[in-house]
């Protein structure tokens, strides 16, 4: 397992996506910027939320806990590229700001390195094989829309930004599900998040922008199945995932292609 350093030194990404990361500090280095003086939780901040929404952000946020503006994953797993291959990455998420996930993958005896990121609007990947080879080096409107809808979905890692202008929270479809509406960048998206009894997620949904199966690009369902949990810095998040396109539908095994297990998190 790879252990975080201090955040004023060189971040992950350098030692995940080796040569071809130097595009992504810039944004880690950008996203992770210390918050001085946080402001504190206190279930009063939420008395006037929808149940849904108050059950769940009362079960992962402890009183007194800082309203963190990011949260900086570890995580390994498996990740559907033609074959599933394992891999271990790390990850920045700021909502709505931008995020970077850089990461090393094996393909038999080779490794596959690279990063994908948003920030200001703009997404990019670019991945390598054997750290020499260009594999996929793509950007333009139709990742930058795409990017935009994975971190709304991803927000769900950062309970304490539902409680911010970015965001709007209303009561979902049914007792157990909340909805929340953000802007990022110039695309406003919409995210369902349904909860367990206690206040547990347990799976996000939302159409996203993307081109899954080779399929044209527009919108199609995306969301994550969520599983067990664990509390870093007094927030409880989710710490096992699957996630892929047409989650909920009968072609859910064909769009799945991300199962992973968070190791660590830390909240800035």
């Amino acid at each position: 397992m790879i252990g975080f350093k201090r955040h004023n030194e060189r971040p992950p990404p350098v030692r995940m996506a080796g040569s071809v990361a130097a595009g992504a500090v810039t944004t880690w280095e950008h996203l992770a910027r210390p918050t001085h003086s946080p402001a504190r939780f206190y279930p009063s901040l939420v008395a006037e939320f929808p149940e849904s929404a108050r059950r769940w952000l009362t079960h992962a946020v402890a009183p007194g806990a800082p309203l963190a503006r990011g949260v900086i994953l570890q995580m390994e797993g498996r990740i559907r590229v033609r074959r599933w291959l394992p891999f271990e990455a790390t990850q920045i998420i700021v909502p709505p700001e931008g995020y970077v996930w850089a990461a090393r993958a094996r393909f038999g005896p080779f490794s596959i390195r690279g990063y994908d990121r948003y920030s200001d609007g703009i997404g990019a990947m670019r991945w390598r094989l054997a750290g020499k080879i260009p594999l996929v080096t793509v950007d333009g409107p139709d990742v930058d829309r795409s990017a935009a809808g994975r971190l709304a979905a991803e927000a769900v890692w950062v309970p304490t930004m539902l409680l911010g202008p970015d965001v709007k929270l209303r009561a979902g479809p049914d007792a157990d599900t909340t909805t929340a509406g953000w802007s990022i960048g110039p695309h406003t998206l919409t995210t369902d998040i349904h909860l367990d009894p206690v206040g547990a997620p347990r799976s996000v949904n939302m159409m996203r922008w993307g081109n899954p199966l080779g399929e044209p690009f527009g919108e199609y369902r995306f969301g994550a199945d969520l599983d067990d949990e664990a509390t870093f810095d007094g927030i409880t998040i989710p710490t096992r995932i699957r996630a892929g396109y047409f989650h909920g539908t009968q072609r859910w095994s064909e769009g799945e292609f991300f199962r992973a297990q968070i190791t660590e998190a830390r909240f800035i």
